[in-house]
């Protein structure tokens, strides 16, 4: 050996260590599974059953054996819009789009991926909703879709999709329609419909407005001469000096200056001279 070559020697025991270290941190690699917030996780056994639908993993750190596959999915509540041509009571076409909020039943995700598939919302969700929303939509005309049954029309898909997705292992937690498209000329002639609806009901307010306001004044003003009519039956002349006899009193208690002749008016009535 020449003196600028430098000879390592390893011992036959570190190399198989090496090979140990390596092939444990490969294991841990593959054995080891982390879980996010919102998530669940059924264990795929390669070299057994396949899918474990026994047990659901929930967020966080996990070990599995290297040979088997942790399928992760989202457990929490999800969203799916789509739209759709559908057809009406009446036969006409019309486009709806809405969103349904779903989520996967946490304990049973094994069952319903090894039932449905991992693609569980392709497989199933979806054929349900399509299905639901073209037999309630095709009760309806085009303008009870558009005006006054959207809540009922709502409440009705989620029904029928509950009951199509019951035992299957999926909640259907809600049903919104966004939007329901007719044709131009359908739309014109219901927002036209309902715009003379409004100017009808408008009217008929008006008119009632009025009627409450003319009997409010009539019922003012039999008031008003049912009470000077009251008035003047109780009138008489001996009233009428009391009254002006008090008037004249107050009149003589003002610091002004006058000159009170009694009895010199009309019907014996004080006349007041002077105002100083």
């Amino acid at each position: 050996m020449s003196k600028n070559q430098v000879e390592f020697n390893f011992p036959k025991g570190g190399v198989f260590t090496i090979i140990i270290l390596i092939i444990a941190v490969i294991v841990v690699v593959k054995s080891s599974v982390t879980i996010g917030p919102g998530e669940g996780g059924v264990v795929f056994n390669t070299l057994g059953d396949g899918i474990d639908t026994e047990n659901t993993y929930g967020e966080g750190f996990h070990l599995i054996l290297p040979w088997n596959r942790m399928i992760v999915r989202k457990v929490r509540q999800q969203s799916i819009s789509d739209e759709m041509n559908v057809l009406s009571v009446n036969g006409l076409e019309v486009k709806v789009s809405g969103t349904v909020w779903y989520e996967p039943e946490f304990s049973n995700l094994g069952k319903l991926i090894k039932t449905k598939g991992e693609d569980y919302e392709r497989e199933l969700l979806d054929p349900a909703i399509n299905a639901a929303a073209r037999s309630v939509v095709g009760r309806y005309t085009p303008e009870q879709l558009y005006s006054s049954k959207r809540d009922v029309i709502e409440q009705e898909i989620l029904d029928e999709v509950a009951s199509v997705l019951k035992d299957q292992f999926l909640i259907v937690k809600r049903v919104l329609v966004e939007d329901v498209k007719l044709p131009p000329t359908i739309r014109t002639a219901i927002e036209t419909k309902l715009k003379q609806e409004q100017e009808s009901l408008e009217y008929e307010f008006r008119l009632a407005k009025a009627k409450k306001e003319a009997e409010r004044q009539k019922i003012d003003a039999e008031g008003k001469a049912t009470a000077n009519k009251i008035l003047s039956a109780s009138l008489n002349d001996k009233i009428l000096q009391e009254k002006g006899i008090e008037a004249t009193l107050k009149l003589s208690e003002s610091p002004n200056s006058k000159v009170i002749v009694i009895g010199s008016g009309k019907n014996g009535m004080p006349i007041i001279l002077g105002n100083q």
